[in-house]
């Protein structure tokens, strides 16, 4: 009995092995790429420790991108998850490591003077056209729409303001790879809104639109001001103080489409 019992458990064994056979003739057309989003960081460090930091730590991205010279370091799969995003929300979809590309740039960030004022560290423009030929590709490859490529300061601006005001964003919309208010008409409505600003509902409901994560209380909270400020780094710059003044007010009516 016990050779045959034997026997038997080998064939079973053998049988698991193998496995049922995968048909893989049939494709469903209701899918698409698991890449949503693009995810653009600062490292605040240099390239030997950025790459440690990315390779041997608990963070890490798909790709880094040197400064000089601007080699493109592809450091995780794009089909596997990537921890780089953290805690995160866009357009509604929330912790954006399972739905996202994340590329870090090799850039310092920013150093705080003695008398209080925050210097930031800019982008070499050979940094930045290495960066540029890496997300056509993604953006081809993945069919993402434009609005899919986000700093972290848009998906977590209560925590995170990298890359900070000197990334080059309306580079990456001379590239075709963003949206960009028309000038002219952010200059009409900014006519408009200095007579009359919008209410802060306005303003919440407006960033919402966006895509940012905020919430409609209808008051100046420290939430709005740092979503405020968020996006006035990406589209303004020069001051990203959080205050909803007639700028901000026409670049979200014209990028929105609502003014």
């Amino acid at each position: 009995m016990r050779p045959f019992l034997l026997l038997l458990t080998l064939a079973l064994l053998a049988g698991c092995a193998g496995g049922p056979r995968i048909d893989t003739r049939y494709t469903s057309r209701a899918q698409d790429s698991r890449v949503q989003f693009v995810v653009l960081h600062y490292t605040s460090e240099d390239l030997p420790r950025s790459l440690q930091l990315l390779t041997r730590g608990e963070v890490s991205s798909h790709y880094l991108i040197g400064s000089r010279p601007a080699t493109i370091y592809r450091l995780v799969d794009e089909n596997r998850r990537a921890w780089h995003a953290g805690q995160s929300q866009w357009r509604g979809r929330t912790w954006l490591n399972a739905s996202s590309i994340g590329i870090e740039l090799v850039n310092p960030g920013y150093r705080d003077t003695a008398t209080g004022q925050r210097l930031w560290y800019p982008y070499p423009r050979e940094q930045i056209d290495a960066l540029i030929v890496l997300l056509k590709d993604i953006v081809r490859r993945h069919r993402l729409p434009p609005e899919a490529i986000v700093a972290h300061s848009d998906i977590a601006p209560l925590r995170k303001v990298d890359p900070g005001p000197l990334f080059p964003w309306k580079r990456l919309a001379e590239a075709g790879l963003i949206p960009w208010p028309d000038a002219t008409r952010v200059a009409q409505l900014h006519n408009r809104f200095a007579v009359a600003l919008p209410s802060i509902g306005w303003f919440q409901e407006q960033l919402e639109r966006q895509g940012y994560a905020i919430n409609r209380s209808g008051v100046l909270d420290a939430q709005t001001r740092r979503v405020i400020a968020a996006f006035q780094m990406k589209y303004r710059p020069a001051r990203f103080d959080g205050e909803p003044d007639a700028e901000t007010a026409a670049l979200l009516a014209t990028l929105n489409g609502s003014g």
